[in-house]
């Protein structure tokens, strides 16, 4: 399970059948998350690159990283961080885990 930004509550996305390899959309509290499965395990990250707003989960994937579909920006699923540029363009990681044949993700807890 990767680190997230935040270890809030745990919330369902749904029963994801994928290979390694392979990313998908979901949506869970209004947020879109790419979920992605590299060498057996699920890694989670906020779905929109922070350039132009494209799906990170349309993205190709190589080893640890996606790269977005539209400028080939590479980030890394573990930490969230660009990995071809400075700091400070990055993405949200969120942690997984799998419930029987639900895979969760933990998001931050929302503001009262």
């Amino acid at each position: 399970m990767p680190p997230g930004d935040d270890h809030g509550r745990f919330v369902s996305v749904g029963r994801l059948t994928l290979r390694d390899g392979e990313g998908v959309c979901v949506r869970a509290r209004n947020r879109a998350i790419a979920v992605f499965k590299v060498d057996g395990a699920l890694l989670a990250i906020d779905d929109r690159c922070p350039h132009q707003e494209a799906s990170l989960a349309e993205g190709e994937l190589d080893g640890h990283e996606v790269l977005c579909p539209l400028h080939c920006w590479a980030f890394d699923l573990r930490t969230g961080e660009r990995k071809d540029a400075p700091t400070g363009h990055r993405v949200r990681t969120y942690a997984t885990k799998r419930q029987g044949d639900e895979v969760l993700v933990a998001l931050p807890e929302e503001p009262v």
